[in-house]
């Protein structure tokens, strides 16, 4: 395959200066990349566009991986990144933790699923109980999609009502995607909210009102941008929700990680249900759902009226036994309030680094989860692109894959467990440069 057919034009809204660097940029990734190409090309006879994940496909094409230590990965070409993508925050505790590596290899060597209850699920969820106040009771499912389903679910047969109520631009799930339009979403009816508009979210909850079975929320947006919401605006939704007979669902499948108890626990509000996944299953696949006991007590099989629950691998012994030890021997309660620290200071750092530039870069996030924007202003709620902010988002990352600097193609930053001072200096150092030598196109294209 030529370079030619491997790179995307570039798109016609892109400043000359802005075109001329990506595709250059492209030629290079493409020339260092030959095993990843190649790769790449033979994967899409079985799997549509050479993934079955979407969101690790990004232009001209992905690097293929295969290994990886600490915070460190290796692709197919020899090449070696910092990884500072923390696998969308469920990497927390890096690729090769001993602690956890050595559990799941104990607990590999005395079966896999069992086909009944075991102990460790008791105790990982006696310890969830423990750390996160809003929940009560909870159940493990396999995915945070899953447990956002399930809960919104759990919300529309528990208050008898049939709508859910979502932030505009926000993501729950592969199901429940909802910046624009998604033809696969689960099929609830669904009304938006903007994000940090208490005003408008209220009266439209007061709108919906009898119907609505719940309002699902991230306290801090994820995927559209790790942007935090305002606590008197998560303050009003629990207040509108709790008038209205509504439940409240706080989305902590990523920022779960922010604190010793999530930031339902740092902002001191209480929803009714939380759903939980990524690093809280020891980085193997995992979700749960949790809350009120009066609604997961429904799903007491004992029950004549109980809710049916499902999901042959809901308490595998590899996820429920990293999960345990994750939580009871390395990220405790002291050291998710350390962490959380250290990804403010990073994040500081980022912003002073980038202020002292004069260009329109933002950086935004809360502790160890961080998000590049272009702009004068941060965000303050998920938005579509003006035309040419992905070309730019392409070119930093291109620039800083070659610096050995591995994230995420949309700008979102996750720090993980065993990042170093040292990587930290080394990030912030290439994105200083990388910056540096876009700002021609930066200042073409970036509305001020």
């Amino acid at each position: 395959m030529s370079v030619s057919q491997a790179i995307p034009e570039t798109s016609r809204s892109s400043s000359p200066a802005l075109a001329d660097l990506l595709t250059h940029e492209r030629e290079l990734y493409t020339k260092h990349n030959p095993q990843s190409l190649a790769l790449f090309q033979k994967a899409k006879n079985a799997l549509p566009g050479g993934n079955t994940r979407t969101v690790l496909h990004y232009s001209p094409f992905p690097v293929v991986l295969k290994q990886a230590q600490a915070a460190n990965i290796q692709d197919v070409d020899d090449h070696w990144y910092q990884d500072f993508l923390g696998e969308y925050t469920a990497g927390l505790y890096g690729h090769s933790h001993p602690e956890i590596i050595n559990a799941v290899s104990e607990a590999l060597s005395h079966g896999l699923t069992f086909g009944g209850p075991t102990e460790r699920e008791a105790q990982l969820a006696a310890l969830i109980c423990e750390r996160f106040a809003a929940v009560e009771r909870l159940r493990f499912c396999n995915s945070g999609t899953e447990a956002n389903l399930l809960a919104l679910s759990a919300a529309r047969a528990h208050t008898g009502r049939t709508d859910i109520m979502v932030v505009d631009g926000s993501y729950h799930g592969g199901v429940l995607s909802f910046a624009g339009e998604n033809p696969l979403n689960a099929p609830f009816p669904t009304h938006r909210i903007p994000f940090n508009n208490l005003e408008v979210a209220v009266e439209k909850i007061n709108q919906v009102g009898r119907v609505l079975a719940a309002v699902i929320i991230e306290p801090m947006i994820g995927a559209g941008g790790c942007i935090p919401a305002d606590v008197g605006f998560l303050q009003g939704l629990r207040e509108a929700t709790e008038k209205t007979g509504a439940l409240l669902i706080f989305d902590e499948v990523m920022t779960s990680r922010h604190g010793p108890g999530g930031l339902h626990g740092m902002f001191d509000i209480r929803p009714d249900l939380v759903t939980l996944g990524k690093y809280v299953g020891g980085g193997l696949s995992f979700g749960a759902f949790g809350g009120r006991a009066d609604i997961l007590e429904r799903f007491d099989p004992s029950r004549p009226d109980a809710w049916p629950h499902a999901g042959t691998f809901n308490n595998n012994m590899l996820s429920m036994t990293a999960g345990y030890t994750g939580l009871s021997k390395v990220f405790t309660a002291e050291i998710a309030q350390t962490f959380f620290k250290q990804g403010e200071r990073f994040r500081h750092r980022l912003e002073t680094s980038a202020c002292s530039l004069n260009l329109p870069i933002q950086v935004t996030g809360m502790g160890s989860m961080m998000a590049l924007h272009f702009g004068s202003k941060k965000p303050r709620a998920p938005y579509s692109h003006p035309p040419g902010y992905s070309e730019l988002y392409e070119l930093l990352h291109l620039k800083m894959m070659a610096k050995s600097q591995f994230y995420a193609r949309r700008g979102m930053i996750n720090i993980s467990l065993p990042v170093t001072e040292g990587m930290f200096d080394q990030f912030e150092a290439s994105l200083v440069s990388t910056i540096e030598e876009c700002a021609n196109p930066i200042l073409e294209t970036v509305s001020l």
